[in-house]
């Protein structure tokens, strides 16, 4: 297979991990007889920097003739003003509506190795998999915003419309099909009229998939539940801003954010692929970045937009085997002073990937 993949390494450590991931895509193409070329591009506020736009238009031409993209993270203190004019967020949201990237994939796995240095007792993430599929294009993130009264006011809308929760929710139901079957449905359906839509266009779409188990759960009682049922837990689908929250949460359940990837799809084959975490501007430049997120988002790019699972099983099983033999990054690590350098760790996937 040949493929043009765009790499947008971004702001303080999307250089880093981002660079680790194409390592381990390149070996992946020799190995399998692959031809992936890459091209990389400006996002961010190293791309306010240079031409004062955090996604420039060049960026967006060089993804468009591109079969997926490979982001690593954006921000950092310089740029991180709210009350700046041009932001390097603008630029993600920006890249996610031209794209039409409506449905975020956001795996969460308990991996064995690490259970006993997770802050919940090891017994909870027993068997703990989930996947989170967030609603990435509406919402409050996207709906219509204003400040008033000279800075005294502002609002910002959540809104929904029956189109856009029953498309995610097929993403999220077609999943629960190919897994284990049970679908959690996240709102605050007590309080928000957008929320009572999402309930009842998610409870309509059920009824095409009656092989799926659907469950209702109001926002503030999963955030509890993740913590304390974890395993009872298979798919999860949520609006833009409660999916972002919750999972970022169940983080804590992998043991650190160095460790969740990310895909952003739209309705073709086209995705964006990311570490869910952000720039890390206070290890920028030391080495030391958890490059697995990236890594695994670089494993779910060969599954949804290349369509080559065996080779993404291949990536996922290596990290965990990485794991397995006792190679930790800082942030993971038992005792820093054996922790492995960013590379160093992208080193022990390759061996096991060969």
């Amino acid at each position: 297979m040949q493929a043009k993949i765009v790499t947008l390494p971004g702001d303080g450590i999307g250089p880093d991990i981002v660079a680790e991931a194409v390592r381990v895509m390149q070996q992946v193409a020799q190995q399998y007889g692959h031809t992936f070329t890459f091209e990389e591009a400006m996002m961010g506020g190293c791309a306010i920097d240079a031409t004062g736009n955090p996604l420039p238009d060049e960026t967006i031409a060089a993804c468009e003739s591109a079969d997926a993209v490979l982001l690593g993270a954006v921000g950092g203190p310089q740029w991180s003003d709210p009350t700046a004019a041009v932001r390097p967020e603008q630029g993600l949201l920006k890249l996610r509506h031209h794209f039409d990237l409506f449905a975020n994939l956001r795996p969460v796995k308990a991996y064995p190795a690490l259970a006993q240095y997770a802050p919940l007792r090891a017994e909870l993430l027993a068997d703990v998999d989930i996947l989170f599929v967030r609603e990435l294009t509406s919402g409050i993130y996207f709906g219509p915003r204003q400040e008033q009264g000279n800075g005294t006011e502002a609002h910002d809308t959540m809104y929904y419309n029956v189109e856009q929760v029953e498309r995610v929710a097929r993403v999220a139901f077609e999943a629960a099909q190919k897994r284990g079957g049970k679908l959690t449905s996240i709102d605050k359906a007590n309080v928000l009229a957008s929320m009572r839509l999402w309930r009842r266009v998610v409870t309509d779409v059920a009824t095409d998939y009656p092989d799926v188990t659907l469950e209702h759960i109001l926002v503030d009682a999963a955030a509890m539940y993740l913590m304390k049922y974890p395993s009872d837990f298979d798919v999860v689908v949520a609006g833009n801003m409660f999916g972002d929250i919750l999972s970022d949460e169940t983080s804590i359940l992998a043991g650190s954010l160095g460790m969740l990837p990310s895909a952003s799809l739209n309705a073709g084959t086209f995705g964006v692929y990311e570490p869910i975490h952000g720039s890390a501007p206070d290890i920028a430049g030391k080495g030391i970045a958890n490059p697995i997120a990236t890594i695994l988002s670089a494993a779910l790019l060969l599954r949804h937009s290349l369509h080559l699972e065996t080779e993404a099983q291949t990536i996922e099983n290596a990290v965990n085997a990485t794991l397995e033999q006792g190679a930790r990054t800082v942030d993971i690590a038992a005792d820093p002073a054996a922790a492995l350098s960013t590379t160093a760790f992208t080193d022990q996937v390759l061996a096991q990937l060969k």
